[in-house]
């Protein structure tokens, strides 16, 4: 059996090993994540080459997403690396500290003053750290500890519910969309974007910059699930970045999201991965634990294209295992999926047959195009009964020579049966032949559009296979 589901790995220090690398790729990786909040330039390109050049002699074809780090919305450097915060102690971001000591800290990100009010609650480091916000003071930010815990350097900082200013793509991220472009990218991640003209913004960045990657929006700001539909819409891929979206809109209200939004990607015809913490015990352990498993198999049922290994494959002890866990869970998840989609087509859930399949088709075309009517040349009646059973205000002539046929056909909602011989066997003849009869009946007109379905060979009962939108009139201009 063939894996479906695609396995993204981050590349780092643990997968810097052409030798390991190579084990990677032959493990089932199937996309090099290069993330750009790590390393320089010429570091970017090499590792891509190296991926590339590791993949091709192994016979295999992998892609490079480049995932731009995004506004570094952070505290500073502590005077000793850390501090220890307790419940109910005062603490203060100062956006002009320098050095952090056990009263205050200062800011990466110079604006949060200007994004917070007086009971905002602040998230810290993954939301390990809860500050409540106390009051403003010109640069200042006053805070009260709600949930303590060591804090150290340069740690995250998310506002509960959203709302923080930074923009999505930074002077580095532009920068580094220039990289991007020139190590041929096949996917560009743009963190923290809030709307779907964030993600347009760095399309046009990327093609100044002479890229044809294709643009992954990365949902982890609750912004982005407002702008949802915006965001699909400018976007080629979504990346459903579960750590800073679980601070923001709290860790329960998460995997309801996952689903949907791996649905309405979908339903969009957009790509989406899912990502964090997917194997995250095995940076240290050689497997990973039931929950895991669970986790990435629950993606795979949801529908997901790909998940995606983070510190795993990048700084983890374990990076070929990590890979080789995933692709199994993500092979085994697989089945049930498959299973799961032939019992819904025993159900009726999916097209039973080639005309079931044709009947859907017509039915579908017709509903999302100006379809006037549909021709449905039948022996035997059965695929127009299958158009009948779904609803649609375009009108079915069924054109049959089997009077029989035509009798039973006099009860489908929606189908008007029509004596008709055809006097050919050519497929193509038949149908300008029942394109006239539409026209002389006056069902149509020359411009309008319509479907006809037909069976090949002609003549055999239960046996169309064919579907043909055409525009009445036109093949007599030709």
């Amino acid at each position: 059996m063939i894996r479906r589901t695609k396995i993204v790995a981050t590349l780092g220090p643990a997968s810097s090993d052409p030798k390991v690398l190579e084990r990677m790729i032959n493990a089932g990786v199937d996309v090099v994540r290069i993330n750009f909040s790590h390393g320089t330039r010429e570091e970017h390109i090499e590792h891509a080459e190296l991926a590339r050049s590791l993949a091709r002699s192994a016979g295999h074809v992998v892609g490079v997403l480049a995932d731009l780090q995004g506004p570094k919305i952070r505290i500073g450097k502590f005077e000793h690396g850390k501090v220890t915060l307790k419940a109910g102690d005062k603490f203060v971001l100062d956006a002009e500290c320098e050095l952090g000591n056990q009263e205050k800290v200062g800011l990466d990100y110079k604006e949060l003053p200007n994004d917070v009010g007086t009971g905002v609650t602040l998230m810290l480091d993954d939301g390990r750290i809860v500050l409540g916000v106390s009051q403003v003071k010109g640069h200042q930010v006053h805070c009260v500890v709600e949930q303590g815990g060591v804090l150290s350097n340069n740690k995250g900082i998310n506002r509960k519910g959203g709302g923080l200013s930074a923009p999505a793509l930074t002077s580095k991220d532009m920068e580094d969309i220039k990289t991007a472009a020139a190590l041929k990218a096949d996917y560009l991640a743009v963190s923290f974007p809030r709307s779907g003209e964030d993600m347009r913004w760095a399309r046009d960045l990327m093609r100044e910059a002479g890229g044809k990657s294709l643009l992954m929006a990365k949902i982890e700001r609750s912004e982005a699930i407002l702008a949802l539909d915006d965001i699909l819409q400018a976007s080629d891929a979504i990346m459903v970045a579960r750590g800073d979206l679980a601070v923001e809109v709290g860790d329960a209200v998460v995997p309801a999201l996952q689903k949907r939004m791996i649905r309405t990607a979908r339903a969009s015809n957009k790509l989406v991965v899912t990502a964090t913490q997917m194997m995250e015990s095995m940076i240290t352990s050689p497997i990973p634990t039931r929950a895991e498993v669970s986790d990435v198999a629950n993606a795979v049922l949801d529908g997901t294209d790909a998940v995606m290994l983070s510190a795993e494959s990048a700084t983890g002890e374990y990076p070929v295992e990590a890979v080789e866990a995933m692709a199994r869970v993500c092979l085994e998840a697989e089945k049930e999926f498959l299973a799961s989609q032939e019992q819904r087509r025993i159900q009726g859930g999916l097209p039973d047959t080639i005309e079931e399949a044709i009947a859907r088709a017509t039915m579908y075309t017709a509903s999302s195009l100006k379809i006037r009517a549909i021709a449905a040349l039948t022996q035997s009646g059965r695929t127009v009964l299958l158009m009948s059973r779904r609803n649609s205000d375009v009108p079915i002539f069924a054109l049959s020579p089997q009077e029989d046929t035509r009798r039973k056909m006099t009860l489908f909602r929606g189908v008007y049966p029509i004596k008709f011989g055809g006097g050919s066997n050519d497929p193509e003849v038949i149908l300008d032949l029942a394109e006239n009869e539409l026209l002389k009946r006056g069902a149509v007109r020359n411009g309008d559009l319509i479907i006809m379905t037909i069976g090949e060979p002609v003549g055999k009962a239960g046996g169309t296979n064919t579907m043909k939108i055409v525009k009445v009139g036109e093949h007599r201009k030709a």
